[in-house]
């Protein structure tokens, strides 16, 4: 790895430091190098709140060092203002001479502007380093930007024996029995709820599982719960309750009330393909999807997601509901949590 790939790696440490506050916002780090040593550096931490640029630059004790500098930062300069001034002005005013980019905006109000804007002011501006690495962090706000809607995680926790759920018709069966995976994967679950900004299931879990979809094994945000079903539930479900209003995707009504906004779509059109429209435009970036099988089936068979989370616990069920199937799907990781196993897969067709 070579100077400039160790700073950019760097940049991407700490942009990493954003996930779960700047959504639908990138995660973004800068870094600035004097003489082969970082002086400054800094990451966008909030949405609203300064970009990384920003951070980097104030974090320079002297000054007059940034004209004889070089800013490493893991996507291009903003150009446009938003709820911030455009970090590439900032950084012409400071006078740096050279910036080092991992990837470009594919935000449409950037989309290269910053680039040419830096380049236009007599900037030198090297593209393309760690650019794999660099979008695969920022893969929810690249699709989200590109492929307008927001990206897609497909989650559930298997038997040994592949089954998601017992037989809810065998009347031995009870519900505590349901519980496939260990503590250490429950909270890593948790963990990943604080990092989206939605959660999805549909009506058959919001029944037999009436799940509340917060975060209470890890510290963080509660994700927007999104219910997608045939039929208007009745809000005293736990998913209807704490600080969010839900989302409910029906046939029948739009409308708002206390405690959920209702949307209706076309049950006899893509509902995934509306759902995905709706959220789009709603701002959410990402999204899980804890449904049942029927639900992840639904997102399946579509083509419509982008990474799967699958759990393995060691218990069997013997029968009960078996859990999907994904195709075109490349295993990108696996790994043991004690005696449980997740694997990761992402979607070969995207």
């Amino acid at each position: 790895m070579n100077t400039d790939q160790l700073f950019m790696k760097r940049c991407l440490q700490l942009a990493e430091g954003g996930i779960g506050q700047t959504e639908p916002n990138p995660y973004v780090g800068a870094v600035v190098v004097h003489n082969n040593q970082i002086v400054g550096e800094g990451f966008h931490r909030k949405l609203g709140g300064p970009h990384a640029e920003v951070f980097a630059i104030q974090a320079v004790s002297d000054k007059e060092l940034l004209r004889k500098s070089t800013l490493f930062v893991n996507l291009e300069p903003c150009s446009h203002y938003g709820k911030t001034p455009p970090c590439a002005e900032l950084i012409i005013k400071n006078q740096i001479p050279k910036v080092v980019v991992a990837i470009t905006d594919p935000n449409p109000l950037v989309a290269g502007r910053g680039i040419e804007m830096l380049r236009t002011a007599g900037i030198e501006v090297v593209e393309n380093v760690l650019s794999k690495e660099a979008s695969w962090l920022n893969r929810r706000f690249i699709t989200f930007h590109a492929k307008k809607r927001p990206y897609i995680i497909l989650k559930w926790a298997q038997t040994r024996d592949g089954f998601i759920d017992i037989d809810r018709s065998d009347p031995n069966a009870s519900v505590q029995d349901n519980w496939i995976t260990g503590s250490e994967l429950k909270t890593l679950v948790h963990q990943w709820r604080s990092q989206e900004m939605g959660i999805l299931i549909g009506k058959n879990t919001l029944i037999n599982d009436n799940p509340q979809l917060t975060v209470r094994e890890w510290t963080g945000r509660n994700p927007i719960r999104i219910l997608v079903t045939g039929t208007i539930p009745n809000e005293k479900y736990a998913i209807f309750g704490n600080d969010k209003k839900t989302l409910v995707f029906n046939p029948v009504k739009s409308i708002e009330t206390e405690k959920a906004t209702f949307i209706k779509i076309d049950f006899s059109d893509n509902i995934i393909q509306q759902v995905c429209n709706s959220l789009f435009d709603a701002g959410i970036s990402s999204i899980i999807v804890e449904g049942g099988k029927q639900m992840l089936n639904s997102f399946i068979s579509t083509g419509i997601w982008d990474e799967a989370r699958v759990l393995t616990g060691e218990k069997t069920f013997q029968k009960g509901l078996e859990a999907p199937s994904l195709t075109d799907a490349i295993k990108i990781d696996q790994k043991n949590y004690g005696k449980d196993s997740l694997q990761i897969y992402i979607n070969n067709r995207l």
